[in-house]
């Protein structure tokens, strides 16, 4: 169950690291990216960071039995 559990903290860690990493973003061009008008893109900027953070971490660790 350890094993698990610290792989479970491990892809959370690269979930949240993928979707902070949108804040890039909003100082790269604040004219689109905004949290006004532009919250939907910079919504949409985290979920991808997000999917390919977790993508990256499942290739390096595996699902463990």
């Amino acid at each position: 169950m350890g094993n698990a559990l610290l792989w479970l903290k491990g892809l959370l860690s690269a979930i949240i690291s993928g979707a902070a990493s949108s804040v890039a973003v909003l100082i790269v061009d604040p004219a689109t990216f905004n949290f006004g008008e532009g919250i939907g893109k910079v919504g949409l900027i985290a979920l991808i960071s997000a999917i390919v953070g977790a993508a990256n971490y499942l290739k390096q660790s595996p699902i463990p039995q």
